[in-house]
């Protein structure tokens, strides 16, 4: 048996206008640009490829499932600029053959420098899912599928999941296969899925790739190597951002082709099917336990967290803005609290990378700022103004615990309960 198990990832961070040391007024995001990014991207991807898996659907029944998270700062703006597509989605989970993922709610770090925002963002993405597709996720995907042993115990406390989502980094499975379901080794109550990179990269990455050996890439070329799994392992996870359908991959590759015959191709298979994670999780027994000590994502050659934090630029803004948490919340101001959250979103320490080589092109990528130092200025000088908003209660410096959180995964602080309020 070889199970498909698709997951999107859908997310546009709200991003920030050009603000100068001389700015006074707290409107810190560029409200223009982000309604035209939302609506340009729903316009090549969110909208045509929410109507091919409609069509998928409706030809194929519940042979054929997907999953979604999607991130509240897309969710909200989905209500805001573009709310066909967020009606869109509403239709798809109406159909019974998608499953909606929870995460943090602002596709935060807030895991690595305040496990108790980190417990408040996910609990409130929880309860947006509930709200808006009246699911109660009982998968959880960390932010960049950032993961470690420790990841899993916090979800674990909170409560409410079967499963969880990581890369399936060869320098953690070693000889083994991401094929198969595992479990860390510190929550024995989670399962633990592991995205098949290679197959997943290969459409995400590679489909249009002129110079890649195997292009161009055919349905019945990719659906070979799926069934090559059938022996060899129980399910195939092709996670992907869903901006590679119509975005990172443009109509004219042909992307929106190879999606509509996946399907039919997969299914000719007598052994594969399609799963959401909460049913393969449901399906197959756990065949190891999965020990991953240090932090891994899936981004970028290095499968890292360098992409966000490998700089002093990085270390430096995040530091800042983790260390405004108390004097934000102290302030009582529903408003401030709403924009320190809206940047804590992992983009803003994205456009700072000084990365490139084999990752520059994808950090260019819907990059608003000329040069990573730019983006380090003009976040640094939100978080000067947002400062002064705080009042006299001033900004007092994090615990150490905190900022070594952020580096090697130790001495964090237990997650408050999921009953604290958000």
């Amino acid at each position: 048996m070889a199970s498909v198990c698709f997951y999107f990832q859908v997310h546009q961070p709200y991003r920030l206008r050009h603000y100068t040391i001389f700015d006074t007024a707290g409107d810190y995001f560029d409200g223009f640009k982000n309604a035209e990014i939302c609506r340009k991207v729903a316009r090549k991807c969110y909208l045509p490829t929410n109507r091919v898996l409609q069509e998928l659907i409706e030809r194929h029944g519940r042979q054929f499932k997907v999953s979604f998270s999607i991130t509240g700062t897309v969710l909200e703006q989905f209500a805001e600029y573009a709310p066909e597509v967020l009606a869109s989605f509403q239709y798809l989970a109406a159909t019974g053959c998608v499953e909606f993922l929870c995460e943090t709610y602002h596709h935060s770090l807030s895991f690595l420098f305040s496990p108790d925002e980190f417990v408040r963002q996910v609990v409130a993405h929880r309860q947006l899912i509930r709200d808006l597709f009246g699911q109660t996720p009982q998968v959880f995907r960390n932010t960049e599928l950032i993961y470690n042993n420790q990841v899993a115990e916090a979800v674990a406390r909170i409560g409410g999941f079967k499963a969880i989502l990581a890369e399936g980094a060869d320098h953690i499975l070693g000889y083994r296969s991401p094929n198969y379901v595992y479990r860390p080794p510190s929550a024995p109550g989670l399962k633990l899925l592991l995205k098949n990179y290679r197959l997943s990269d290969d459409v995400a990455f590679r489909f249009s790739n002129r110079y890649w050996s195997e292009w161009p890439l055919s349905v019945g070329k990719f659906c070979q190597w799926v069934n090559a799994v059938n022996g060899n392992g129980y399910v195939v996870n092709l996670f992907v951002d869903y901006e590679t359908f119509g975005e990172h991959q443009w109509e004219d590759t042909g992307i929106f082709d190879f999606l509509r015959e996946l399907p039919t191709e997969i299914l000719k298979h007598p052994d594969n099917d399609f799963k959401t994670p909460g049913e393969v999780a449901d399906a197959y027994e756990a065949a190891d336990v999965v020990d991953v000590p240090h932090l891994v994502s899936w981004a970028d050659t290095e499968r890292d967290l360098s992409a966000w934090l490998g700089n002093a630029m990085q270390q430096n803004a995040i530091a800042e803005l983790y260390r405004m948490e108390q004097a934000v919340r102290d302030s009582g101001d529903p408003d401030l609290l709403r924009d320190w959250r809206r940047l804590q979103t992992s983009d803003h320490f994205y456009y700072m990378c000084t990365k490139y080589f084999a990752d520059g092109d994808v950090h260019k990528y819907f990059n608003p700022y000329d040069t990573p130092y730019d983006s380090y200025i003009n976040f640094m000088n939100v978080l000067n103004h947002m400062r002064s908003r705080c009042g006299s209660r001033g900004v007092a410096r994090p615990p150490a615990a905190r900022l070594v959180a952020a580096t090697d995964g130790k001495n964090r602080r237990r997650p408050a309960d999921e009953s604290v309020a958000v």
